[in-house]
């Protein structure tokens, strides 16, 4: 059955997110009573009558601003618009017909795509306010739809609308099929020009400036190397110098898109080279679970000599001893220097966090490591290490059973994995092991 695709557009400040969260449940959009605070465009997958609807807000359209950003915004709105099957044009009820809804309704008609008027803020029930009809000037072929964001009356209606002008026979494929990577990093690092640089389009906002980013974002593409879902996230600031709320929640968003990823992008400044809060960034990743690969962005504006590569190499290893099996890639996502192999990269890091070993095979190398190093004892009582299996992937994580699971050790266990991957590999990934001792359901 198909997937809907809605977007929802109109010029800043009527009431695109309120919707947006009102329809998704949730707070997915970052709501403020400040124009332009949706900058890129969100997804979020919702359902209604048995089908699967796929929203995007996107920034208010300014038609005829010169503003570099509120221009690129426009730009954003307009991708949103060529994605979507079905557009959603607001209005504020309240104010009334503005020149700037004119000039909207003009673009939106040239793309020929279904459009539904939408008159928000109309939060009383009962007769409609003269406002209300001064919207039919714009001459749509649907009827206007009146609505309280807010309050979510008249969503139904709305919702219904959309799947009536969705096409029904359009094949869809699922997000499983899709590699999903986030790329996450301080602020002002190159994040969404990666994504550009990745995605071959303008579809994240660029701008000389920290903290343009302020919602995750999801682009679906596909190249000769497969089918990826690229998250673009707020750069993730030091938690004291998260002040406003607008950051908190950008922070909060990039956190969740973590979680949301199989393979997180780590982009490093190579012009500031590695810092304490890259560190932290790096193990919101590792504590996850998720398979990595570490970028050193801006790699085209460093001067280097036969050493350099080295030299960076050493400290990123150091400050990130905890990630030894993420690979290193040095590149520029400005002149595209050597960005089309981290598709490579990330095709096989997935790979191997999505990698399962039969059990035979794992107590094979189980025999073998502990024959070449005994496991630990204490005052006499040695650890027995019975068998292990594999219980799950992304990240591949393994049950051990033994007798005592205090005399495990954490460097026996790294001595664990260390055989496991010289065995099988696992590059990129992170390895997570449950130890059960003889006798107990839990692990510890």
């Amino acid at each position: 059955m198909s997937k809907p695709v809605a977007a929802i557009v109109g010029r800043p400040n009527v009431g695109k997110s309120t919707l947006f969260n009102k329809l998704a449940g949730t707070r997915v959009s970052i709501v403020e009573d400040v124009p332009g605070v949706t900058r890129d465009r969100i997804l979020y997958e919702i359902e209604w009558n048995g089908r699967a609807v796929t929203l995007i807000d996107t920034g208010g359209i300014e038609p005829k601003s010169d503003d570099i950003l509120l221009s690129q915004m426009k730009t954003q709105a307009q991708i949103a618009i060529d994605m979507a099957d079905v557009i959603l044009f607001m209005v504020d009820g309240k104010r009334g017909l503005a020149p700037e809804d004119r000039d909207i309704a003009m673009m939106l008609k040239r793309s020929g795509k279904p459009i539904i008027p939408i008159v928000n803020k109309i939060d009383s029930i009962g007769a409609l306010p003269m406002e209300f009809y001064e919207f039919y000037e714009l001459g749509f072929e649907e009827d206007l739809i009146p609505l309280s964001s807010l309050h979510g009356t008249g969503s139904g209606d709305l919702l219904d609308r959309v799947l009536a002008l969705s096409p029904s026979d359009e094949e869809v494929e699922s997000d499983d099929d899709y590699i999903k990577v986030a790329v996450i990093g301080k602020p002002n690092v190159g994040k969404s020009s990666m994504v550009n640089r990745l995605t071959g389009e303008e579809r994240c906002i660029v701008a000389d400036m920290a903290g343009t980013t302020r919602d995750a974002i999801d682009t679906r593409f596909e190249n000769s190397f497969g089918k990826f879902i690229l998250i673009d996230t707020a750069g993730i600031r030091r938690q004291s110098k998260v002040e406003d709320r607008l950051e908190k929640f950008s922070v909060l968003r990039a956190k969740m898109a973590v979680e949301r990823a199989d393979v997180c992008l780590i982009l490093i400044d190579a012009e500031e080279g590695i810092t304490e809060q890259d560190e932290k960034i790096a193990g919101l990743a590792h504590e996850a679970g998720k398979a990595s690969i570490i970028v050193v962005n801006k790699w085209d504006a460093i001067e280097k000599d036969n050493d350099t590569t080295n030299t960076y190499t050493k400290e990123i290893c150091s400050a990130l001893a905890y990630m030894q099996y993420a690979p290193l890639c040095f590149v520029s996502a400005k002149t595209g220097l050597r960005t089309e192999k981290l598709f490579e990269q990330i095709v096989y890091v997935y790979n191997q966090s999505v990698t399962r070993i039969s059990t035979g095979m794992l107590n094979d190398v189980l025999a073998d490591a502990t024959a070449r190093v005994q496991p630990p004892s204490d005052k006499g009582r040695r650890l027995k290490i019975y068998y292990w299996t594999q219980q799950a992937i992304k990240p591949p994580t393994f049950v051990i059973f033994c007798n005592d699971a205090e005399l495990f050790h954490f460097s026996y266990q790294r001595y664990l994995e260390n055989q496991l991957r010289a065995v099988f590999g696992f590059r990129g990934t992170p390895i997570k092991f449950i130890i059960r001792q003889k006798g107990d359901d839990a692990g510890t």
